[in-house]
This record gives C-alpha cells, sequence and structure tokens, in this order.
C-alpha cells in the first residue's frame, strides 16, 4: 500500500500532534523509571540489571531512560518476512501495510452448515485454503483451540495444517513455551534449517507481557527463545481500559508502549538488533457486559494513536482491524471490519491482525474473512491516492469532447477505466437484476465464494518428502501427551 511514485500522495490519517508524541513518550519513560515492571524471567532479570536497571523487592525493576533509548537505537527499523518457499512477502516498515487473517478460535462459523459449532482440526485446513487464495489477505493467523485433539499440541496442529495448505507467512502465539520450542523447530525444518528460518522467517512468533506491567517467566522466555533464534517477535499486551489499564485512552497508551518497549530492552539486550515487533491492543472493557471489545471505536482511535507512536520511535507496528463484536457475520460486523480495517491503513499500521474473529474473539468466520479482502481491497484503493499526470488530467481528451460530448468511444477510457475499483461481492445491479441474478445478500455471496474456493484452489504442495516428516514429527508430540 505504499505509494510508488512521486505523481500520488498517499493519504493519511493523523492522530497526535508532535507535542502530544513527545509528552506521551517522556510519559511513557518516567513510567519506566518510577512505577517500573515486575520481571518473573531470571534471564530477563538478569540481563536488566546488568546493564544498569534497578531491582527492587518482588523482582521489580525501574529502568532507566537511557537504556531505552539505546534499545531504540539497536533495534531494526524494517523487518522482513518471507513466505514457505523462500520469496519475499513483506517488508514491515514505515509505509508498508499487511493484514493477517484469523481463521479459528474456540468457536468457527461452518461454511457448510452456515452454523456456529466448536473448532476442529479441519477448520485448520479450510482457513488455510481460503487465505492461500486470497489476494488481499497477507498473513494467516490462528488460535488453534480445537475440541478434536490434545490441547497442549492443538497450536502445533494448527501450524503443521496450515503451513500444509498455504504458502504464505504465519504469525501467532503459543500457550507454552514447549509448543514454541516444536514450531520452531518444524518451522526449520519447512525451510531446511535454523539458519535459514532465520535468514528467511515466514513465521512472527507472538508473544506478550501481562497488563499491568507483568513480565511472566514464559512471556519473557518466548521472548528470548526467539532473539536467539532470529525469528521476529511481537511483544505487546491487550490493555483494557478501566480493567488492566487506565480508563483514559492516554493513559491506555502510556501503558502499553511501557510494557511493549520495556520487552523491547530485554530483547536488545540479549541480542542488539533483534527483530522486534511494537504495538498492542488497546481496547476498553465493557463495563455493562463486561465483553473486550473488539469494535469499539476506541480500539480503532487508540490504535491509530499508537502507530502514530510506532512511527516516532521508528519502530514496526502491530495492529488490529477487521474483526468484530458482533457474534455472527452481519451488518454490524460488517460494519466494524471495514471501519477498523481503513482505520489501520490510513494510520500507516504495519501487521494488522485479527481479520476474521467474531463475537469478541470468541468466534470465527470465513465470511467475514473473505468480506474483509474485499474492504481492504476497497481501501486500497483509497490509499492509492490520486495520480496527477498528464495523462490522467486528461485535458486533451476533455478538449476534443468538449460541451455535450461523450467519453465512452474515447481511447482514454478504453486504456484507464479498468484502474477503478470492481466488487467482486458488492452490489452495483438495480433492483430487477439483482432479483433476476438470484437476489443474493452480501452474506449470501461470501458464503458462495468462500465455498468455491474450498473447492476450486489447490494451494503449492510442499516439497517432496516434507509431510511424511511432519507426520513423524506429530506422532512424536502425540506420544508425549499420553
Amino acid at each position: 500500500m505504499k505509494a510508488g511514485s512521486t505523481t500520488l500522495f498517499t493519504p493519511r490519517l493523523q492522530i497526535l500532534t508532535e507535542d502530544q508524541k513527545e509528552t506521551l513518550f517522556l510519559s511513557v519513560l518516567d513510567t519506566l523509571q518510577t512505577t517500573g515492571v515486575r520481571v518473573d524471567n531470571d534471564e530477563g532479570l538478569e540481563l536488566l540489571s546488568g546493564a544498569g536497571a534497578h531491582v527492587g523487592p518482588q523482582r521489580r525493576v525501574h529502568i532507566p531512560s537511557y537504556m531505552v533509548e539505546d534499545a531504540l537505537a539497536g533495534a531494526p527499523r524494517s523487518i522482513a518476512i518471507y513466505n514457505r518457499d523462500g520469496e519475499p512477502a513483506a517488508i514491515l516498515e514505515s509505509g508498508q501495510v499487511y493484514f493477517s487473517s484469523q481463521v479459528d478460535s474456540t468457536y468457527f462459523f461452518d461454511p457448510y452448515t452456515r452454523s456456529r459449532r466448536l473448532s476442529i482440526r479441519e477448520d485448520a485446513h479450510l482457513g488455510a485454503v481460503l487465505c492461500d487464495a486470497l489476494p488481499n489477505i497477507d498473513f494467516v493467523s490462528f488460535s488453534s483451540i480445537y475440541s478434536d485433539v490434545p490441547g497442549n499440541i492443538a497450536i502445533r496442529i494448527g501450524h503443521k495444517e496450515t503451513v500444509k495448505n498455504c504458502t504464505k507467512p504465519l504469525m501467532h502465539g503459543t500457550g507454552d513455551f514447549a509448543s514454541l520450542k516444536a514450531i520452531a523447530e518444524m518451522a526449520a525444518m519447512v525451510v531446511g534449517g535454523w539458519d535459514e528460518l532465520a535468514r528467511r522467517p515466514y513465521y512472527v512468533h507472538y508473544a506478550e507481557p501481562f497488563s499491568p506491567f507483568m513480565h511472566t517467566n514464559e512471556g519473557v522466555a518466548k521472548l528470548l527463545f526467539c532473539v536467539e533464534h532470529g525469528i521476529p517477535v511481537i511483544y505487546t499486551p491487550m490493555t483494557l481500559a478501566g480493567s488492566s489499564a487506565p480508563v483514559t485512552g492516554a493513559g491506555n497508551l502510556v501503558q502499553c508502549m511501557a510494557e511493549s518497549l520495556s520487552g523491547l530492552v530485554i530483547a536488545q539486550l540479549k541480542r542488539r538488533g533483534a527483530p522486534f515487533i511494537f504495538g498492542g491492543v488497546p481496547t476498553i472493557m465493557d463495563m455493562k457486559s463486561t465483553l473486550v471489545s473488539y469494535g469499539a471505536p476506541e480500539l480503532s482511535l487508540w490504535a491509530a494513536g499508537l502507530t502514530e507512536m510506532a512511527h516516532y520511535l521508528h519502530l514496526p507496528m502491530f495492529s488490529t482491524a477487521g474483526c468484530t463484536d458482533s457474534v455472527e457475520f452481519d451488518q454490524q460486523a460488517a460494519a466494524e471490519s471495514s471501519i477498523s480495517i481503513l482505520m489501520a491503513a490510513l494510520s500507516g499500521a504495519n501487521l494488522v491482525h485479527d481479520v476474521g474473529f467474531t463475537e469478541a474473539a470468541n468466534s470465527a468466520s470465513l465470511e467475514l474473512i473473505v468480506a474483509s479482502d474485499e474492504f481492504i481491497s476497497m481501501v486500497k484503493c483509497i490509499m492509492k491516492g490520486i495520480e496527477i499526470t498528464p495523462e490522467t488530467l486528461a485535458l486533451d481528451v476533455m478538449a476534443k469532447v468538449g460541451p455535450g460530448g461523450s467519453y465512452l468511444s474515447e481511447i482514454h477510457t478504453l486504456h484507464n477505466f479498468r484502474k477503478n475499483w470492481f466488487p467482486r461481492l458488492s452490489n452495483r445491479d438495480n433492483y430487477q437484476q439483482w432479483k433476476k441474478s438470484g437476489g443474493l445478500s452480501f452474506g449470501d455471496k461470501a458464503n458462495q465464494r468462500v465455498l468455491q474456493i474450498l473447492k476450486e484452489h489447490k494451494p503449492n504442495p510442499l516439497r517432496e518428502g516434507l509431510e511424511v516428516e511432519l507426520d513423524t514429527l506429530e506422532e512424536k508430540w502425540l506420544r508425549e501427551t499420553s
């Protein structure tokens, strides 16, 4: 989504003034030095203490501002991500926006029955095939809470099934450290070794601190493991306004940044230059229902503000969009998904996840992913801006057509009309034409597109023999759980 010509200006959204950005950053530095963070991982604590942080009672660490600024100076501004086959897929840097689907959760909307049920292993296959075919989905993410496999290896099964059926980069976390190690081993096997995984990573790991201001033993262990093996790592919190973070937007952002940046300090102390992705999910807890909102306007607004801070700090940004609080794919889901996608793109977030989540992350919908793919294509059209060249100004064409003429037969129209956006799902027929073609709703057409892709799309296969190796690896996991 980056304009490639000086004749174009990419639209941008501004949430914060330069003075406000400075105030927020100085507040983060003050918070890390005075409030501090708790670090329950021994190696993380030793790294911080050895570099000059003050460690007080109950493993509470006060981080001086110079350590934060030094970590920022050492962190990469740009992170290259590859696909399963080692081809360039994304560059996480200023001006580039990529979207990641979320293909499963505790519950799943079955596209064949169009009903909600518990997620099963087969859903990973369905989601992978679908996302492999969608042109505007760049990454694939999953929660892998499958009801038909042992819970402690579900995320491993999800990775295995997805990498078999999709060449795109994968992004997800793990419930435990053992699963991270197992998945990293699998990822190294897929690309041909640990060195190749570090050189051309197709897997981005998601780890997180625990709000407010806590770095758990396993969270830091995952962070350090990724740093050690060159795996790009997202280390960001979910800060819930009025629950685990201040209820105000500014306070929420300060805490969110403090938690992520203290993770950055640990990562850079472990290995300077380690690929680290900043960000967070700053949202609200609805005080009426206690729901953690994925469709709140505050999430889109605060995430856009956090993205501006990422640009201010020169760090790649992890954000959220394409999701909804609606319990199913309906008008509310379409509105919340499309608005959040537009906000994320206009703010310039780099890796935008959770496309396809419904019911505040309790369910996933392939139809919402397909719909969001269309919304993203619409937003890409907006993000191109308006090209100003002699060809697009069309002064000679206007002079030729003149008052009362028509442009339909002009070569200029023939050469340029395909540059305009055309829908795949959205309706542009009148009522009679719409009825004649079946009278399908947007949701009906999204479901049809899902079923068509699942029937017709054939992902590129793994290299010969690799699937057998992965099956052997799964048998090992199953033996370990019995």
